[in-house]
């Protein structure tokens, strides 16, 4: 039956994708495939804007519902998940506040109405508005502060105020100019791009023929590390969607590509197909797979938390404690240890994480490295990285938020290239 109430559907599911980031610690991607099924285009548009613009504010708006009520809802109630998407419709996205309030009502349904419609109302007459940018939940904010300080945390909140520009990877750096040009970009780098978001992708010049791919400027760097490929042999590990191996592949690697999920490896392998590059692709868990013979480099861009992508994905500031930390980090620590002994005499490992915690990067190189004497960092030149950004004291490459701020900034990430024995 059709919902009488245009708009309700993309409410429904913003609601059920909230459900699945908060109480199952779902990545909103992931829950949104399920819960915007059937819906037509601009709703699902919609649906995932009202979730992703309520993860960004959550804090802020949480502190206008606490204002309005004598005691305070919990965290987990409906009634304040609909009052946060609501508000979120009103303060951000411009939603005609009787069109938020007639969206929310139906979806608490047997539940506190006439409180979820009069703090609604009177939050709307005090003309209440949400600070400049965001702040981050607690949790994050304490951990952050610490590891980086107050102006890292600074710099984050203006980021997390809106979604980043979009970053284009070039199959042929030595047609940056040329491509700038075409899509109407600049470029930070030899092949970058960076547009602004909106455009259409599969509608730019040179989508078809496979001449880019859309990568954030960030996560291209540890690939960078490496070099020339000259056809050395190069085992991708955790590699799809297929950014790193397309990169790997242009650079003249013989590349072999591994993950142990069937499905995004099919998109890797469709990524390949249209950029005409080529890798062997395998599909296995890094922590039981032995390959036949040793690699000349090998490239483990690491599962991690993914907080330093939480421009685009802000619910993952919503999923991620402590206790994913201490799991992530020893998942990392293991596969570091296995892919140590798959390196011919002399080869070297990048390991990277799209992570802004210490203790998936900077920490776990360093217990790496106590384990493992004969490993050293290998020698890095900063001309392999974008004006503005160099390595850290350590000599790791670190990227964070204040990094390139003028020009759209970038997401967090951290990378280490270490040379074996």
């Amino acid at each position: 039956m059709a919902n009488p109430i245009p708009g309700l559907a993309a409410r429904k599911a913003a609601l059920r994708m909230m459900d699945a980031v908060l109480r199952r610690g779902e990545p909103l991607d992931q829950a949104a495939s399920g819960a915007a099924k059937g819906l037509q285009p601009n709703d699902r548009a919609l649906s995932i804007a009202i979730a992703q613009e309520t993860f960004r504010w959550m804090r802020d708006i949480d502190l206008l519902i606490d204002a309005q009520t004598k005691n305070r809802l919990p965290d987990d109630a409906k009634a304040r998940m609909v009052l946060r998407m609501a508000l979120a419709q009103m303060l951000r996205l411009e939603t005609p506040p009787h069109a938020a309030i007639s969206t929310a009502l139906p979806l608490v349904t047997g539940g506190p109405k006439r409180l979820v419609h009069g703090i609604l109302g009177t939050i709307f007459r005090s003309g209440a508005k949400l600070p400049e940018t965001p702040t981050l939940p607690w949790e994050t904010e304490a951990r952050w502060k610490e590891a980086w300080g107050k102006d890292m945390l600074a710099a984050a909140s203006v980021q997390l105020a809106s979604p980043p520009p979009l970053d284009i990877a070039l199959k042929d750096h030595s047609a940056t100019a040329e491509w700038a040009e075409k899509l109407g970009g600049m470029s930070l780098m030899p092949g970058h791009v960076r547009l602004e978001r909106g455009s259409a992708i599969e509608e730019l010049p040179g989508f078809d023929e496979g001449a880019w791919w859309v990568q954030d400027l960030a996560a291209t760097l540890p690939a960078r590390l490496l070099g020339a490929g000259e056809g050395r042999r190069v085992l991708d590990l955790c590699a799809a969607p297929g950014g790193k191996t397309m990169q790997l592949a242009a650079a003249g690697f013989t590349v072999t590509a591994l993950d142990k999920s069937a499905k995004r490896l099919e998109r890797l392998e469709a990524n390949l197909e249209r950029t005409g590059l080529s890798a062997e692709t395998v599909k296995a868990d890094a922590l039981e797979w032995e390959p036949k013979e040793p690699f000349d480099t090998i490239l483990l861009d690491a599962p991690c938390s993914a907080t330093g992508t939480f421009r685009r994905h802000p619910d993952v500031l919503h999923r991620i404690g402590e206790r994913q930390l201490s799991e992530l980090i020893e998942l990392q620590s293991a596969m570091l240890d296995r892919a140590a002994g798959w390196l011919k005499p002399g080869g070297s490992i990048v390991y990277a994480t799209c992570s802004l915690e210490p203790g998936e990067g900077e920490a776990q190189i360093a217990a790496f490295l106590d384990k493992h004497a004969g490993f050293s960092r290998a020698e890095m030149d900063v001309a392999m990285l974008p004006e503005g950004i160099g390595f850290n004291s350590g000599g790791d490459l670190r990227t964070l938020p204040d990094l390139l701020a003028d020009v759209g900034g970038l997401d967090g990430f951290f990378a280490a290239h270490l040379t074996a024995p």
